[in-house]
């Protein structure tokens, strides 16, 4: 998928000026009243209609950019292939694969071919996550009840 190999690191001018337009969108979006508040593209001169939860989307965009992070927009009902969702959770297709037959990703099939919503995709990676943690904490609060931290 494009905008998953496409991912770059804002550069230093960009970051500046994601920070200052982040600033001033915040300032601007706390003074709006309208769901659906117009904006004009200076340059054009051109005026918008801009639902305000696309503003605030933006303004967390400009956040994100600001600390240097890549961005990529996703809408939560895409369905993905197997290769697209193996190179989100970082992992071959066939092990992917495996994932979906073994019933820990729900999919759906198109014809012979697999598809997976980028929703299921994320939340099985922050569940994996979640439990790798708390493997972690359980092994490591074993290992001093055991002595093993002591010097």
């Amino acid at each position: 998928m494009e905008y998953l190999i496409d991912l770059k690191k804002p550069s230093k001018k960009e970051q500046i000026a994601a920070m200052k337009s982040y600033t001033a969108l915040i300032a601007t979006i706390e003074e709006l009243h309208s769901v659906n508040p117009e904006i004009e593209i200076e340059e054009t001169q051109e005026k918008i209609k801009i639902p305000l939860k696309a503003l605030k989307l933006l303004a967390k965009i400009l956040k994100a950019t600001s600390e240097g992070q890549p961005i990529s927009v996703v809408p939560i009902a895409t369905e993905m292939t197997t290769q697209a969702a193996a190179e989100v959770l970082g992992c071959s297709r066939p092990h992917f694969v495996k994932l979906l037959e073994n019933g820990k990703i729900p999919f759906t099939l198109v014809g012979r071919h697999r598809r997976v919503k980028f929703e299921d995709v994320i939340n099985f990676k922050r569940d994996t996550k979640l439990e790798q943690e708390k493997f972690l904490m359980n092994m490591m609060k074993s290992d001093e009840e055991l002595g093993l931290y002591d010097s």
